[in-house]
């Protein structure tokens, strides 16, 4: 069965119900919607845990997808108890924790902004991210940084915008990603727009992001690495530059 992850259309929706459709061999439940997301992109799945009619917990470590896209698998930590299909559960997302990758994730878009070259490579973390481009050029991380946060202060709406898979495949040109090409089969791609009328960045993307840029906070591009003749790593952590 698939799931209706209710993530896709509010990235703030920290608490939902659920139906339990299934239990796997592994322990990992399905639900019949979801407001967790499953790990994808370079972003990690959401952790929390999902609360029974009695009030006990059933804690999971991790939230990733099944055979399609279309199912989300929540896993219990080990020695958790399993639910049974047809349980109605409240699913509780480590709040905390989503908010700083969803903080983190709108920045690696900044990034692709303020660097507008073919992305190799992304990861998405609490404390810290990296985005590797085709980049020719030397960049210094001092310049990079003022940039990344002239646009986290100026205070940009995020927000999705939807297109179909046709308008995808007639504009390849939105796409940033060198090697990874967006999902296509559920008949629409999510496309996160940053600024009025997408007049920042649009770029399709299925991850949670930040309403506004301003949220975001402190950041500063921490190092650049070499990672070939053409491809240089710039790795994002929160808080303000060392001294």
């Amino acid at each position: 069965m698939s799931t209706c992850a209710l993530y896709r259309d509010d990235f703030y929706l920290s608490t939902a119900e659920g139906v339990v459709t299934a239990v796997h061999e592994d322990g990992s439940v399905e639900l019949d919607q979801t407001n967790f997301y499953a790990a994808s992109g370079g972003q990690p799945g959401d952790t929390g845990f999902l609360e029974r009619a009695d009030g006990s917990k059933i804690l999971l470590g991790e939230t990733r997808h099944g055979v399609t896209k279309e199912v989300i698998l929540h896993k219990p930590l080990d020695g958790q108890p399993l639910p049974a299909v047809g349980e109605k559960l409240v699913l509780h997302i480590d709040w905390p924790r989503r908010y700083r990758l969803m903080r983190m994730h709108t920045a690696c878009h900044l990034l692709s902004v303020v660097l507008p070259y073919p992305i190799t490579g992304a990861a998405v973390g609490e404390e810290e991210s990296r985005v590797d481009f085709d980049l020719p050029e030397q960049v210094e991380k001092e310049e990079v940084t003022v940039r990344l946060m002239a646009l986290v202060e100026a205070n940009h709406p995020v927000y999705v915008q939807w297109i179909t898979d046709e308008e995808l495949e007639a504009n390849p040109g939105i796409v940033k990603s060198k090697n990874v090409r967006p999902p296509r089969g559920m008949g629409r791609v999510s496309l996160v727009a940053i600024g009025e009328d997408a007049s920042i960045d649009s770029q399709p993307c299925g991850g949670t992001h930040v309403s506004e840029t301003q949220e975001v906070g402190m950041i500063h591009i921490s190092k650049i690495e070499k990672k070939g003749k053409e491809n240089r790593r710039l790795r994002i952590r929160f808080g303000e530059p060392p001294a």
